[in-house]
């Protein structure tokens, strides 16, 4: 009953910035914690960044400075904007929220996936 919907990904020179996008839509009281994974071909799902719902936010060793997580909870929406993309963030990024759906009853969702690809 919970959907959450990546949008944004697409074909990019290295150097170049991509804006991601994550809308959850649904059945639900609250979103806790969001995050944004990646995997790319051949390696394990990795996070790349998460934010609480006050706005505190984390990031892996290898985007911090180029990357930023936000999101705007009147729109139950995330965002992660990519910039100085390099060949190696390419991969599929993944949403992932943690979600009330009953008076204490919560659960994780995750989104579809959005490619990303970044030339050299």
């Amino acid at each position: 009953q919970v959907q959450l919907v990546e949008s944004g990904g697409g074909l990019v020179q290295a150097g170049g910035s991509l804006r991601l996008s994550c809308a959850a839509s649904g059945s639900f009281f609250s979103i806790n914690n969001m995050a944004w994974y990646r995997q790319a071909p051949g390696k394990q799902r990795e996070l790349v960044a998460s934010i609480t719902s006050g706005g505190n936010t984390n990031y892996a060793d290898s985007v911090k400075g180029r990357f930023t997580i936000s999101r705007d909870n009147a729109k139950n929406t995330m965002y992660l904007q990519m910039n100085s993309l390099e060949p190696e963030d390419t991969a599929v990024y993944y949403c992932n929220a943690r979600l009330q759906v009953g008076i204490i009853k919560y659960e994780y969702s995750w989104g579809q996936g959005t490619q990303v690809t970044v030339s050299s």
